[in-house]
């Protein structure tokens, strides 16, 4: 496993946005960025691949959210963009070792590693 720690969240108002960043000794991991409202469970929100060379999202953040990485820094990012107040919840990063390179996670069971969380609030 490794450290993951994020930071970045905060209050937003809706139609604002939002950098989340995680630092990550894990430049040779697929990572992933999930969220979880209160009261659901957690959910795959963007994953990139071990060569950032693939990366998916969840169909309601596409087009708004971006994920990307800077091996060289070892940071993970998340931009969100045109935040709304059903985005709401606890963002988690997560990293995985044994998704094959290429590949990107969409379970947080594909994941080995997980930050503590960080909170955002977007207000209507």
């Amino acid at each position: 496993q490794v450290q993951l720690i994020e930071s970045g969240g905060g209050l937003v108002q809706a139609g604002g946005s939002l950098r989340l960043s995680c630092a990550a000794s894990a430049s040779n991991y697929a990572m992933g960025w999930f969220r979880q409202a209160p009261g659901k469970g957690r959910g795959f929100v963007a994953g990139i691949s071990a060569g950032a060379d693939t990366t998916l999202y969840e169909d309601s953040v596409k087009g708004r959210f971006t994920i990307s990485r800077d091996s060289a820094e070892e940071m993970l990012y998340l931009q969100m963009n045109r935040l709304g107040p059903e985005d709401t919840a606890v963002y988690y990063c997560a990293a995985s070792a044994t998704i094959p390179r290429g590949a990107i996670g969409i379970l947080s069971s594909n994941y080995e590693s997980w930050g503590q969380g960080t909170q955002v609030t977007v207000s209507s």
